[in-house]
């Protein structure tokens, strides 16, 4: 936001007459301010290119205010300089010299600007919110873009092992993304049993299994998987990922589950999340969450879901 010539004009003003002397100037107005010592220490003995004289502190004020609009702080630190002046207490007015009743009436002036600068910054203030909003979207999209470059070159590689340990790197960073918290892999029960991952969502933990190999996962993989959740609190559930996908007899199994406690992922649904900016990963788990629970349906598709939007 640009300053108002009125309050640039006062803090002008300001820095000119309140106090005679540049030196107590700098220390009782523009650091209290905020004002970076090395912006305004070079200006305070300044000297006119031509005459050679030394510059007032009314000439070196707009390099100072100049200097400042440049950076992402400076309104802020402007506007304090005109708060300063508006609390400058009856004693300091001699600090002024001769020049006292041109302070009294730059205190005055900036008095009656505090309205103005209540105002002023809370327009900056929400500039500031809706510009750091832009650069979130920014970089969010900038890292969807890395995370799909990632998955694309992993159903490139022939190395089962490595594509498998680097797709858990990458659902993590992808739940990141979205900022639901993700447990990276570890182990419990003394090191006995593998956990992908973890993440935890509207009050419930979910565990993690991620499975990229090439025949189809089975129904012996999503029993293991469920027993690992019977060993977690009853406040868990799971999310099986299988980027290609399952058995028939999987669907059936988890169907007759009466825990209902496993809904299923698999690489399409992974591929058109990395690929498109108008997906979020937290909706979809949650839909997924909803087809399971209501309708006893482990795999809610990315085909259905968007239908159902």
């Amino acid at each position: 936001m640009d300053l108002g010539t009125e309050e640039r004009r006062v803090v002008i003003e300001v820095i000119a007459t309140l106090v005679y002397h540049k030196n107590r100037m700098a220390e009782l107005i523009l650091e209290p301010a905020g004002i970076p010592r090395d912006i305004y220490s070079p200006l305070l003995h300044r000297r006119d290119p031509v005459s050679g004289r030394e510059l007032s502190k009314r000439e070196i004020a707009p390099f100072i205010l100049d200097a400042m609009a440049k950076r992402s702080d400076g309104i802020k630190a402007i506007l304090s300089i005109i708060k300063i002046a508006a609390n400058w207490p009856e004693e300091r007015f001699y600090l002024a010299d001769k020049e006292e009743y041109k302070a009294r009436a730059a205190v005055l002036k900036a008095r009656y600007l505090l309205g103005n600068i209540q105002r002023i910054e809370e327009q900056e203030t929400k500039q500031q919110e809706q510009r750091s909003r832009e650069l979130e979207l920014i970089e969010r999209e900038q890292e969807r873009e890395r995370l799909f470059e990632i998955f694309k070159d992993l159903w490139e590689s022939k190395d089962a092992r490595y594509r498998g340990f680097q797709l858990e790197k990458l659902l993590k960073r992808t739940f990141d993304l979205y900022n639901i918290p993700m447990y990276e892999p570890f182990r419990r029960n003394q090191g006995s049993e593998q956990i992908d991952g973890a993440f935890k969502l509207d009050g419930w933990y979910y565990l993690v299994e991620c499975k990229w190999q090439a025949r189809l996962a089975d129904s012996s993989q999503t029993d293991a998987f469920s027993k690992k959740i019977s060993r977690s609190s009853k406040q868990t559930m799971g999310l099986f990922l299988s980027i290609n996908g399952w058995s028939e007899g999987v669907l059936t199994t988890l169907k007759q589950d009466r825990d209902k406690c496993i809904f299923l992922m698999d690489g399409r649904d992974l591929y058109y999340l990395l690929s498109s900016s108008q997906l979020n990963l937290r909706e979809f788990l949650i839909a997924k969450n909803d087809a399971l629970t209501l309708k006893c349906e482990p795999f809610l598709g990315i085909d259905q879901y968007l239908q159902q939007r």
